[in-house]
């Protein structure tokens, strides 16, 4: 049997979004060498159709597969929800990991309180997401928030500054913001701009992502399957993205932690 337990951690985006998932699991397991592939060529994944993201997410496991990944987490809400059901079935015998909002803790928190669910269109419309809401509207009044095109700021290195603020105005109006306590950031790039999101809702409000819930659940799956690398030393990580641009792999440099 080949040991695997040095092979890369896959993580995979539309873009440089997961950087976010990437940087809990690097806190968490610094031992661990990791490739982050982002498809920013092909993004927006949330306006496409289902199929289309379940195609592109495929193509982009098995690339990740020819490179050694011992695991794939999907660090993307909109491809999780078309596409990690169907590759489990594919791939019976690798750790696919997927991210989804991170409802629970902020239903569970904040009781018959007022919550903020901002994500992708396609996010939001899919059953996964419905059936997760649904399972806790009798806790908190969760509203759902359609941010399409607010993913384009963070990939194009806007994470402040008023051209967001403008943009995110137009999504959160005052009406809409009113006597909410709790904001769960269903998009994995969102969370790079969470404080630009707090000053325009213009109140203090708790913020919750994903992210470090995914990396938990990493975590969990090497420990059971015997994968986690023991080195004593802290891993590597490798960058890739489809968008073969100077700019953007800057970007994606810039929003990688360093240990």
């Amino acid at each position: 049997m080949i040991n695997k337990n040095n092979n890369p951690i896959a993580f995979l985006d539309s873009g440089v979004g997961g950087i976010s998932v990437l940087n809990e699991a690097i806190k968490m397991l610094p031992e661990e060498n990791y490739i982050y592939f982002g498809d920013s060529k092909n993004a927006p994944y949330g306006t496409r159709t289902t199929a289309e993201v379940r195609e592109l997410t495929e193509r982009n496991v098995e690339f990740l597969l020819n490179n050694g990944a011992k695991a794939v987490v999907i660090a993307c809400n909109t491809a999780t929800s078309a596409a990690a059901e169907y590759l489990r079935n594919k791939y019976k015998e690798l750790p696919i990991i997927g991210v989804e909002p991170a409802l629970k803790p902020a239903a569970l928190d904040n009781e018959e309180k007022k919550i903020l669910v901002m994500a992708t269109p396609m996010t939001l419309a899919e059953k996964k997401f419905n059936t997760l809401m649904a399972g806790y509207e009798k806790y908190a009044r969760i509203v759902p928030v359609p941010c399409g095109g607010l993913m384009e700021f963070v990939e194009a290195g806007i994470l402040d500054g008023q051209e967001l603020e403008e943009f995110l105005r137009k999504i959160l109006a005052k009406d809409l913001c009113k006597d909410a306590e709790a904001v769960v950031l269903g998009c994995t790039h969102y969370p790079f701009i969470k404080e630009t999101i707090i000053k325009v809702i213009g109140h203090d409000v708790k913020i919750y992502d994903g992210g470090e819930g995914t990396a938990r659940q990493l975590q969990r799956r090497l420990k059971r399957d015997r994968l986690l690398r023991k080195s004593g030393e802290h891993g590597q990580v490798e960058m890739m993205n489809t968008l073969k641009e100077e700019n953007i792999m800057n970007l994606s440099h810039k929003l990688l932690i360093k240990i």
